[in-house]
């Protein structure tokens, strides 16, 4: 899936988990910030890149600042932040490749 332009998903609250993410040439980069990187930061990235290559998402910078989400929290924000900025309005994957 290409990242046609910058979008965002999720909110600052607690419990939540803020997903930006812009077209780049250069493949993933993430950057996370977080409370509990010191316990669960190899985690939130694992699970963020884990969705990208799902949607076959090859380009792309990911800024995450959490706030204590839960995975399946993190997942649908990613997931989010990807449709958007790819344009996907129809024909969306549910089920298969998310």
């Amino acid at each position: 899936m290409k990242i046609n332009h910058n979008a965002i998903a999720g909110t600052l609250e607690s419990s939540d988990i803020q997903v930006m993410i812009e077209p780049t040439e250069n493949g993933i980069h993430i950057d996370l910030q977080s409370s509990v990187i010191a316990q669960y930061g190899e985690q939130i990235k694992q699970t963020v890149t884990e969705v990208l290559k799902n949607l076959e998402v090859e380009n792309a910078r990911v800024v995450c600042i959490d706030k204590g989400a839960l995975e399946c929290t993190i997942r649908s924000r990613v997931q989010t932040a990807v449709l958007r900025a790819s344009d996907m309005k129809e024909n969306i994957p549910w089920g298969t490749k998310l």
